[in-house]
């Protein structure tokens, strides 16, 4: 019904409909780029810092790590609705990029103080939600129809190049630095990549308001779109996949104890990850184009379903381990955008968006929370069979929801 919202013509005005991707698609990734060095100079560190150094139990970093996501529930919908509403798509992201730029700053003001540590957070992860909605719909309103897949996957390889290079810069500033326990280096360093990614953003990426329809957006018809059944059963997909994934850190914690891994060595563990994200996303998006979206989606939690047993049995290599989950993310993330943008207006687009990553965001705060309780009160490999369990549980109901509904 929605399919003809999005035009071929929606590429850059004036440039090949058959371009590779569009150049406001490549200006988009290089902005994730740049912020993910700086998200990732943080995060990838955080887990060890809060369960090795403040010593955290496992439960309750499963609390803090499930809010880490759950929280951006809410701004995600309401940065998607504003963006839709005003039609100020660039300007929300904008916004987003910002705040979390501020929040860099913040950590320096935090020191070792878990509740202003969570503040700090808690204000990144407001211009994550903010940001994310309004950055996919422009990259769907700049894209063919039959190329969303593509223009996702290219994307998603250039916010993986930032996520892997963000461990490794983070690792090379405290070596400059001249001490391993002090991050205030990390946090300059991070606060000054986040403000080159909003400067790109700024200079570089256009908004597409010259391609939207004149009707305006409003909340009655944003949770609308879930009175058509393909969407809807997009968003129940989208929510039981979610509530089968566990934070990152729980599965480089589990690595790190498994192994007895130094402390220092554990931001190379995101790097990995990244790096098989980083080499499959684009492969895996022009896939999914070829084949079909929903069968690419599937194999993706396949490969987090072998993760599970492998952490369950204590064994498996661990570049294999870093490889599937890392081929995961790859399958997962930005495909499942682009099976929801052909089935929204373009009008309602980022609203849609929201819709499908708040229900993930909740979801992971669940799963997240859950998995912390069944790690502490019943040891990893048990936890790992639930989670596997409930992978397999998954898979053939959001088959059947996905199968014949989207592209």
């Amino acid at each position: 019904m929605y399919l003809s919202t999005v035009r071929p013509g929606a590429s850059d005005k004036g440039a090949p409909a058959r371009r590779f991707v569009a150049g406001n698609v490549l200006a988009l990734g290089l902005v994730s780029l740049v912020t993910d060095v700086s998200a990732e100079m943080v995060t990838a560190v955080l887990p060890a810092y809060l369960v090795l150094g403040l010593h955290l139990s496992i439960a309750q970093y499963g609390v803090v790590d499930g809010l880490y996501t759950g929280a951006t529930a809410l701004t995600r919908l309401a940065g998607g609705y504003v963006a839709d509403r005003f039609r100020l798509r660039k300007l929300v992201a904008g916004l987003g990029y910002g705040l979390s730029a501020a929040a860099k700053l913040g950590l320096l003001a935090a020191g070792a103080v878990p509740t202003a540590i969570g503040a700090v957070i808690a204000v990144d992860r407001t211009g994550k939600g903010l940001r994310t909605a309004p950055r996919d719909a422009l990259i769907t309103l700049s894209s063919p129809a039959d190329g969303l897949g593509r223009a996702f996957g290219v994307h998603r390889t250039l916010d993986s190049m930032g996520a892997f290079a963000g461990p490794l810069c983070a690792m090379a500033v405290l070596a400059l630095a001249g001490s391993g326990q002090s991050y205030d280096a990390v946090f300059v360093a991070s606060f000054c990549a986040a403000v080159l990614g909003v400067l790109l953003l700024v200079l570089f990426v256009r908004d597409r308001r010259d391609e939207l329809p004149p009707v305006r957006a409003s909340l009655p018809r944003a949770f609308g779109l879930l009175r058509d059944g393909r969407f809807r059963g997009l968003c129940v997909a989208a929510v039981l996949l979610g509530v089968t994934t566990v934070g990152d850190g729980f599965v480089y914690l589990i690595l790190q104890r498994r192994d007895d891994l130094p402390v220092w060595t554990f931001p190379l563990l995101a790097v990995g990850a990244n790096l098989a994200y980083l080499l499959l996303a684009t492969p895996l998006g022009w896939l999914a184009d070829r084949i079909g979206r929903w069968p690419v989606v599937l194999g993706g939690y396949g490969a987090l379903l072998t993760v599970y047993l492998l952490l369950a049995s204590g064994h498996g290599p661990l570049p294999v381990i870093l490889g599937l989950y890392g081929l995961f993310y790859a399958a997962t993330d930005g495909v499942l955008m682009a099976l929801a943008g052909p089935l929204l207006p373009a009008e309602l687009r980022t609203s849609g968006f929201a819709l499908v990553q708040s229900g993930q965001a909740l979801a992971y705060l669940v799963s997240s929370v859950l998995f912390g309780l069944a790690w502490q009160a019943w040891g990893v490999p048990v936890a790992c069979l639930v989670a596997a369990g409930a992978v397999v549980v998954a898979l053939p109901v959001s088959g059947l929801l996905l199968k014949g509904r989207t592209s």
